[in-house]
């Protein structure tokens, strides 16, 4: 993984005071890449445009709709076309945003393993709640994270603070009692912001020609499996 510097063998432990852990969601904690995808390139199919390999548009789920129109179409905001791509993009994904979106095959034992240890977990994301609550929900996410913040539940979004703040707030716990672990710079930069200890999941999207060792994150996770690790859980 790019600037995956630390292993499950190095990872620091003595993290006592974490009573709280918190995701990103989209390459985090769900794989939502075959669902952004295929809405890209079924929009792309509206002008018979051939469709990108999926391999091109993964990296850049992480940046939502404006990543994914630049990819698909190499339009970026300002353009005069992105607003009118953006919002057909978003028409296409909410239609098949539960299609082959899953929680990610080796997440799922490990938020067992959290609540075992009776940590409570939450989702922190910039996707808007039209989007991601049906797909918390039909994941059956909903019930089981102590928080959901989306992206339009404070006025500002990732990689400003207040969304994680607002997370801590609802928890009833201090900021720096959390842990947010995430799979691009947003997540890192929001994180310390907040004054919280950022994770950076390299398991996740990370972004076209980003190296995660840059972000300033307290350490790189190559594997779920490492953050149990770093917190010292069995």
């Amino acid at each position: 993984m790019p600037g995956a510097g630390v292993s499950a063998s190095t990872l620091t432990s003595g993290t006592a005071r974490v009573r709280a852990v918190l995701f990103d969601l989209d390459g985090t904690l769900i794989d939502s890449a075959p669902d952004l995808a295929g809405a890209a390139n079924d929009l792309r199919a509206a002008p018979d445009l051939p469709p990108m390999p999926f391999a091109e548009l993964r990296p850049m789920v992480g940046s939502g709709a404006r990543g994914m129109v630049a990819t698909a179409f190499g339009v970026a905001p300002g353009n005069a076309r992105f607003d009118t791509l953006r919002d057909q993009f978003l028409a296409r994904y909410e239609t098949r945003s539960l299609q082959d979106t899953r929680v990610s095959d080796a997440m799922a034992p490990w938020l067992a393993a959290l609540a075992a240890a009776g940590l409570p977990w939450g989702i922190v994301t910039n996707k808007h709640t039209r989007y991601a609550e049906p797909v918390v929900r039909g994941l059956g996410l909903d019930n089981r994270a102590a928080t959901v913040i989306c992206g339009d539940t404070v006025a500002r979004a990732k990689p400003h603070p207040d969304p994680l703040l607002e997370a801590a707030r609802r928890l009833a716990l201090a900021p720096q009692d959390c842990v947010y672990v995430g799979d691009d710079r947003r997540d890192a930069e929001a994180a310390q912001a907040a004054g919280m200890t950022a994770l950076v999941a390299a398991w996740g999207y990370l972004g076209r020609g980003e190296d995660p060792a840059t972000w300033g994150a307290q350490a790189i996770l190559s594997a779920p499996a490492d953050l149990l690790n770093w917190l010292g859980l069995p």
